[in-house]
């Protein structure tokens, strides 16, 4: 997924109103028998006024009469664009491990990839490739014309300025191209194929990366210097069936 540029630049007042929406009204609608096919929630004028004057708040920059506000259109198309993003491009193509270990195949066979291929982290019969993570890896290497990598790096990115060390983020990512050190991408790789329950950790992964977001974001705003910033996730079942909300997490478009 690349950004929609319509979102990127709104600011933190903005998705400070999409977050406490969410909070309040959920993200995804709950299956009744008026409402057997539940869908993300698009809230409309009466559901954001009723919220906020429950909270205290006043809802004049969103709401004016019974209608939308300039922002308050632009936070409904929001909602309406990321439900659509969601349901058309993001579920199918999350996969389950039985097709993403038949694409590693599929392209290790044709590909006869170079790159490292790591194993997961599995025990008895679950042992094996890290599928996901050898897709992304032997993709890259396909596409990147021979130019170094470090798939797995083991050290903190840095950014520096004539060849001093001005920034560090606080956590050693997954992948950089072509280096840690001034990277033009760094990434993330969330795959969690045998996961059963949507636990604290896959959570953590979310957060995790939107502080790597922040950071990168405060590199290029005070040294204008823009690292691209990638978060590949996999496992229709954790992500879609158990962990809905936290899929949509990403599309706060601070990543």
């Amino acid at each position: 997924m690349k950004p929609n540029n319509k979102y990127t630049d709104l600011g933190l007042e903005f998705w400070a109103n999409i977050k406490l929406l969410n909070q309040r009204l959920g993200y995804f609608e709950r299956m009744t028998k008026e409402n057997p096919k539940p869908d993300f929630v698009i809230p409309t004028v009466q559901q954001v006024k009723d919220t906020f004057v429950q909270e205290g708040l006043d809802f004049s920059k969103l709401v004016q009469g019974d209608k939308w506000t300039g922002l308050g259109k632009t936070l409904t198309g929001y909602f309406q664009y990321r439900k659509k993003v969601l349901n058309t491009q993001v579920e199918p193509n999350l996969m389950d491990v039985k097709l993403a270990k038949a694409l590693f195949i599929k392209m290790k066979n044709e590909l006869r990839p170079k790159c490292p291929l790591p194993m997961n982290k599995q025990k008895g019969k679950k042992k094996g490739f890290a599928f996901f993570t050898g897709i992304i890896n032997m993709l890259i290497e396909a596409n990147a014309h021979g130019n170094p990598c470090n798939y797995d790096p083991k050290e903190l990115t840095a950014i520096t300025i004539g060849g001093f060390p001005v920034r560090a983020l606080s956590r050693r990512i997954d992948g950089a191209f072509p280096s840690v050190i001034n990277p033009v991408a760094i990434w993330e790789i969330k795959e969690y194929y045998y996961t059963t329950t949507f636990g604290s950790r896959v959570a953590d992964g979310v957060y995790e990366t939107l502080l790597d977001g922040f950071e990168l974001k405060e590199v290029e705003e005070n040294l204008n210097k823009k690292v691209k910033h990638y978060l590949m996730i996999d496992d229709h079942f954790t992500w879609w069936t158990l962990g809905r909300s936290y899929v949509s997490s990403p599309f706060l478009g601070q990543l």
